[in-house]
């Protein structure tokens, strides 16, 4: 039985809580207020090749003058109004590389220490420059076989650990059609998206029971809800479908938020986004950016028309943005999101402005469990001697499995890999991202700024406002 003492003290905690946002609220960055208990990985595939070198530019030292040789038309400018925006460590040394001028957004993650960089990374153990066959291995994750049957992020849901059975959406991929990450995996969901997500062939009125609808009618979506009452497998994939339709419906999606970049892709990456704070179980999180095969046309940085710029531009913004919704709504300490492509490009530019299929490419991570401003991996430089023995490409140095291992490991509570990576043994963390449960200390001045913004000045004389209302609460219980 309740108490009147017991009432009143779980109402002075509610209040308490809400009054200043959360007591962390108080001491820490509001990134680290999670809303969900568990975390969510977020893999951003590239489709078509992405040209990591004129993403992550070098921009001083000896590979300076090995890349301008070998791009002499297609190189971004080391300084100036379109220069590569330069990548300091926090210390503010200078680490010899640098984004893109139109990647502003990435660059501000960056400098946050929300952004790390995998240098080299790829397939350690499979060459191929097939756009088909590389993705395959990368989307079912085991690079050279592909009669696997599933994908690698359906197997880590598969055997996520910690499961309550509660979870409505544990994994979404944000597609047309199934991705091949999640072939195999009967929890996930995939939709393109949410207002499109919904049974609505025929009549419009003969679709659904509306207000309006005469007494007694049935819909077309009652209709078939109601045949699904057997335990034959099309009959359990009828419920499940019937079930998932109801829990999008359920939710309040929402129309792109003001001042959000407006393309598709970011239209993908809210519904990701508003899935997390929906706090719908969700894990796992797959999209795609297509548009990475530059062999012509690609385009460097400047005024007037570059195709590779504003994919850059594109990727940019959308992903700010969503980092920054997950950060107001006090989800971003518990996301992290991988952004990878099948491979590279050639060092060398090509005869039509663009350039070739290579090998080795950075892979970014990003999020608030990430230790940020660093690069990670090993990085052989761009001398043409170097890059003989691996035809003219950046050799690939870190194994994308690796990357992946750590965050599943320390983030999502895989101590088993092997299910999810089979055949891979190579495994060894890279520093990439904090244990999960770990915060990140404040950066300096930052407890300051918060109070700062997070409540009016105070006199000496007066109380903290947590103080206040721990003392009005103790008066209410005595």
């Amino acid at each position: 039985m309740t108490t009147r003492r017991d009432f009143l003290k779980g109402t002075c905690a509610t209040a308490a809580i809400g009054a200043v946002g959360g007591p962390s609220l108080l001491f820490s960055n509001s990134a680290y207020a999670a809303a969900n208990g568990h975390d969510t990985v977020v893999h951003l595939f590239l489709r078509g090749g992405l040209d990591g070198l004129n993403l992550v530019v070098p921009i001083d030292g000896a590979d300076r003058g090995f890349y301008e040789q070998a791009r002499p038309n297609l190189a971004i400018a080391a300084t100036g109004t379109y220069g590569a925006l330069p990548l300091t460590l926090a210390s503010g040394a200078g680490t010899g590389f640098g984004l893109h001028p139109s990647a502003s957004g990435l660059r501000d993650l960056w400098n946050a220490g929300h952004l790390g960089i995998v240098h080299a990374c790829g397939l350690l153990t499979s060459v191929t420059r097939s756009h088909f066959d590389a993705q395959l291995y990368i989307d079912l994750g085991t690079p050279g076989q592909q009669g696997i049957g599933s994908g690698w992020l359906a197997r880590a849901m598969n055997a996520q650990p910690n499961l309550s059975g509660t979870e409505k959406i544990p994994a979404l991929g944000v597609a047309s059609r199934q991705p091949a990450g999640l072939l195999g995996s009967v929890q996930a969901l995939t939709m393109g998206s949410p207002s499109d997500f919904a049974l609505n062939a025929g009549a419009w009125s003969w679709q659904k029971i509306r207000p309006d609808s005469p007494a007694g009618f049935k819909g077309l979506n009652e209709t078939l809800a109601s045949l699904w009452g057997g335990s034959t497998p099309l009959e359990l994939g009828g419920q499940r479908a019937d079930s998932a339709l109801k829990v999008v419906a359920q939710q309040t999606y929402a129309a792109l938020p003001a001042g959000w970049p407006t393309s598709g892709f970011a239209q993908q990456l809210w519904t990701i986004a508003q899935s997390i704070q929906f706090n719908l179980g969700l894990h796992y999180a797959t999209l795609d950016l297509g548009g990475w095969d530059t062999h012509d046309g690609q385009g460097t940085a400047g005024s007037g028309y570059h195709y590779y710029q504003n994919k850059i531009a594109e990727l940019s913004q959308a992903l700010s943005a969503f980092y920054a919704a997950l950060d107001a709504s006090g989800h971003a300490s518990r996301v992290t999101v991988v952004v990878q492509s099948e491979f590279g490009r050639r060092v060398r530019a090509n005869a039509n402005g663009g350039t070739d299929h290579g090998y080795g490419n950075p892979v970014l991570v990003l999020g608030g469990p990430v230790n940020g401003r660093r690069f990670y991996g090993s990085w052989s430089g761009l001398d043409p001697e170097i890059l003989s023995p691996h035809f003219g490409d950046v050799p690939v140095t870190t194994d994308h499995r690796r990357v992946l291992s750590e965050i599943l490991f320390k983030r999502m509570g895989h101590t088993n890999l092997a299910p999810v990576f089979p055949g891979y043994s190579g495994y060894a963390p890279l520093g990439l991202v904090r244990d999960f449960g770990t915060l990140a200390k404040p950066a300096p001045g930052l407890q300051q700024r918060l109070r700062a913004t997070s409540a009016p000045a105070q006199s000496a004389e007066e109380p903290d406002l947590l103080d206040r209302l721990m003392q009005y609460a103790k008066e209410l219980i005595e």
